[in-house]
């Protein structure tokens, strides 16, 4: 299909585009990697009037690192993050699951931030970064702020973001002690989303004992989530096998599975379990190597 006719505008310079979207905030819409809108503009299920392209501007893309935390522009793509050493040094889970991002084509043009801006509630990273506690840099109009990642996402593509601000940088805490993770996920066949998308993060006592734990879920409801149940149910416990499943089974309390053609709730709750069961054992693998 055909998008419906529109503006296109290219602003040169973060403020220009926070500038545009202030006197446009009724019918403009930002343009990023595009792998999340123009699917939408073809299929006429969004015709804005204008299109604000910040694919360009300077200081939005790229990975740093300070001491303790790795910088991730909103603008970076997912092979970038896939293959930098940074990532892969610092947060592996986060390179983990930006390789199982679409295909080759998604991940060299669609970006971090387009990704979580547009907050497909089956997209893979927001467990990731809801488990690693990352924290999201929104500029506006007033200046730039903070939000922790499990307090972005308000609903299905709905953010706690204003219509005037952009995602201009992620925050992720780098461990002060050796920390496992991975990220497990049934993909949708056609698209890659996450029909369910658990990401597990753990580190371990001087005891053996779990010290920390912490489990994003994606794919499952209307929002993803953290599974602080999971995570109380292991915290200070030995990491068995038992102890594992025990809290696994977990993962879905308090939680209403969604329903749609890739499964039952029934299923989803079922298959929440089954990967939040094997993320966390990966995860303890991965301290004890």
């Amino acid at each position: 299909m055909i998008p419906g006719a529109f503006e296109y505008l290219r602003p040169e310079t973060l403020k220009e585009a926070i500038q545009l979207l202030q006197e446009n905030r009724e019918e403009a819409v930002l343009l990023a990697g595009g792998h999340s809108l123009l699917p939408i503009l073809k299929a006429r299920l969004a015709q804005p009037g204008i299109l604000i392209d910040i694919s360009r501007i300077p200081g939005l893309k790229g990975i740093g690192r300070e001491e303790e935390a790795l910088l991730i522009g909103g603008m970076t793509t997912h092979h970038e993050i896939k293959s930098a050493p940074e990532v892969a040094e610092l947060c592996p889970i986060l390179a983990e699951a930006a390789s199982q991002i679409g295909d080759v084509q998604v991940r060299n043009r669609g970006t971090i931030g387009g990704s979580l801006a547009h907050a497909d509630p089956s997209a893979d990273y927001p467990a990731v970064l809801i488990a690693l506690d990352a924290e999201f840099v929104v500029t506006g109009p007033e200046g730039a702020r903070s939000c922790r990642a499990e307090n972005f996402f308000e609903g299905p593509f709905d953010t706690a973001m204003e219509e005037t601000e952009i995602l201009t940088s992620i925050i992720v805490p780098a461990p002060r002690r050796k920390i496992g993770g991975a990220y497990c996920k049934t993909a949708q066949q056609a698209s890659g989303f996450a029909v369910c998308g658990v990401a597990a993060a753990i580190v371990l006592g001087a005891g053996g004992e779990v010290e920390f734990a912490s489990v994003g879920v994606t794919g499952v409801s209307a929002s993803p989530y953290r599974a602080v149940e999971v995570e109380s149910a292991l915290s200070g416990q030995p990491p068995s096998a038992e102890n594992i499943e025990a809290a696994a089974n977990r993962v879905t309390d308090d939680i209403e599975p969604i329903e749609d053609l890739y499964g039952s709730a029934e299923f989803r709750s079922h298959l929440t379990r089954v990967w939040t069961k094997r993320a966390l054992e990966r995860a303890v693998q991965m301290v004890d190597s």
